[in-house]
């Protein structure tokens, strides 16, 4: 796994990574890629990253048509892939990946619809022996909307 300094620098003022960089570190891709910017790195403790919610994407057009609602699963797996980031440029463990052990403390507290930006903010809480924990929280104009503690190994 690259260094964050061996990335590719973004072109986009006040981001660390913009959608290459992001692709070169997490190994998901469309419709499962849920991170358009990382915003905020600071190894071992904390990412903050960006998601613009489209009218395009799939999910808002089969979850209340009439009335577009993100699911809380991918509100939490947009969480998960900053926690990854997060991880995977603190950590280096070639070859390896998370995958989830649990998510506690799930809480949903408005609905996210399209035209929607997420703050995706995640701090980690702990790291040993190939295990994260992180508290990961979604603000929307400044207030929260998701908020939910993440556990992850690394296989």
């Amino acid at each position: 796994m690259p260094r964050l300094a061996d990335l590719p620098k973004p072109n986009t003022p006040g981001c660390v990574l913009d959608h290459a960089g992001i692709l070169a570190v997490l190994p998901h891709r469309h419709p499962f890629l849920f991170v358009d910017r990382l915003l905020e790195f600071e190894e071992g403790k904390r990412a903050v990253g960006l998601k613009q919610a489209s009218f395009g994407e799939p999910h808002f057009v089969g979850h209340f048509p009439a009335d577009p609602v993100m699911p809380g699963v991918i509100q939490i797996e947009a969480l998960a892939q900053v926690a990854t980031i997060l991880v995977l440029l603190s950590f280096p463990m070639d070859g390896k990946r998370p995958a989830f052990l649990g998510i506690d403390k799930a809480r949903f507290r408005r609905a996210v619809r399209p035209g929607d930006s997420l703050r995706l903010e995640v701090d980690l809480l702990s790291f040993r022996r190939n295990m994260a924990t992180v508290q990961s929280r979604i603000l929307i104009d400044g207030q929260l909307s998701c908020e939910a503690e993440l556990m992850a190994t690394m296989v």
